[in-house]
């Protein structure tokens, strides 16, 4: 008797204990399926008055477009742009000019007007990828590729747009006439050796997988030859590094060379924080010292007081129940090191959207909702960024994430 009065009580402590947990996976549950049969969230400046983050962009008007909000204040699931983790016109006026036309020349000519390097090697991974989207889709015109295929860490890893919405089906002969009228540009070079990372990435089993891998790193040689002052062919030669398994001695090496040009430079942290995980090469106790040794010795104005929070996510367990993961001080910390690097970056810093992004997942997994909800604020309309380019459908993961922030308020 004793026994079942022990268990009864030992149940019902469990129910006790668990129920809050429960309650907070159905919520989320319902949150995420309404966001995903929904083409917008139904909550805008007319759905309260009470809402304490205004998603109304500053000029923005009703025209149905990629990154385009409407009368509700935020973006379509369906406008929702993969292209980008944040707006660019610059970029998106001259992609879409190239692709339209198969005239390299617009996209030539604001790179070389690009001086700033992490903008540049945002910009570079930005043409890549939509020449890998663009083969993609015009291999599945062909019967020769599924119709969705797009290079794994194309956008994925770093904000690369596919396609130009509405572009026409072409084989990106744009970057091969751009290597081939100009092939001492190192713009084009640059582009040219990236657009062969991502085309080896979308396919790892091939047998010539390897093969691409090394022709890139040859292009980024090149690149690095035609440009001695730019890091950009350098950093995609880290990812050319770690997918090949360089050792660490001929990784450091290059690592040494790209931050003695850039030491703040935080896309190439990004390229490098892989390489260091317990996925790749590393551990996680080295990709957390890496990070934190970036972040400690950061320049004022830099991002990379947030490259702490992007080896937290790097690993986060495939499958979680617990809350606490979320809540722990290891990621609370990173969480809060995000915040000051946004607080204190230089203003209009090209990857500011990355970070939004990172922080936008984890605060929706803290439940800090207020907080992520001016994540939203800073980025919606846009979703080529971490964590959603990991995801089936980019554009439903960050609009049930979206929708979890603005409701949980």
């Amino acid at each position: 008797m004793e026994f079942l009065l022990v268990l009864f009580a030992c149940t019902v402590l469990a129910v006790i204990v668990a129920r809050p947990a429960i309650l907070r996976h159905l919520r989320r549950r319902d949150f995420e399926r309404a966001a995903a049969s929904s083409p917008r969230p139904p909550l805008g400046p007319e759905a309260s008055g009470d809402r304490p983050v205004s998603f109304r962009k500053e000029g923005a008007d009703g025209d149905a477009g990629p990154g385009r909000v409407t009368e509700g204040g935020l973006v379509p699931v369906e406008n929702l742009d993969r292209r980008l983790p944040g707006p660019d016109d610059e970029l998106i006026e001259a992609l879409e000019e190239t692709q339209r036309t198969q005239d390299w020349r617009p996209a030539g000519q604001l790179l070389a007007l690009t001086d700033d390097v992490e903008l540049r090697w945002q910009r570079v991974q930005s043409l890549a990828g939509a020449a890998a989207m663009e083969l993609a889709r015009w291999q599945a015109a062909q019967g020769s590729a599924g119709p969705d295929e797009q290079p794994p860490g194309a956008p994925e890893a770093t904000g690369v747009p596919g396609g130009a919405p509405g572009a026409p089906v072409s084989d990106a002969g744009w970057l091969r006439e751009w290597r081939r009228e100009q092939p001492a540009d190192a713009g084009g070079a640059q582009v040219y050796a990236q657009f062969l990372v991502w085309q080896a990435l979308s396919d790892p089993g091939s047998a010539g997988h390897r093969i691409i891998l090394e022709e890139a790193r040859t292009v980024c040689r090149e690149a690095a030859g035609l440009a001695a002052d730019d890091p950009t062919p350098l950093i995609t030669e880290l990812m050319v590094a770690r997918v090949l398994g360089d050792g660490r001695p001929e990784f450091e090496a290059l690592w040494q060379r790209v931050v003695r040009l850039a030491p703040d430079h935080m896309g190439a942290h990004l390229a490098a924080l892989p390489y260091w995980s317990e996925k790749w090469h590393g551990s996680r106790k080295e990709a957390y010292a890496f990070a934190e040794s970036a972040a400690a010795g950061a320049a004022p104005g830099s991002l990379l007081p947030a490259l702490p929070l992007f080896a937290v996510y790097d690993h986060l367990p495939e499958v979680t129940f617990a809350e606490g993961v979320y809540r722990g001080k290891v990621t609370t910390d990173a969480i809060e090191a995000a915040h000051y690097a946004l607080l204190h970056a230089r203003p209009g810093h090209p990857v500011l959207p990355h970070v939004h992004h990172l922080l936008l997942f984890f605060l929706v997994r803290a439940e800090r909702y207020p907080e992520a909800a001016e994540q939203v604020r800073a980025v919606d309309g846009y979703v080529g960024a971490l964590p959603w380019v990991n995801s089936e459908d980019p554009a439903r993961q960050y609009a049930a994430y979206r929708a979890l922030a603005i409701g949980g308020q």
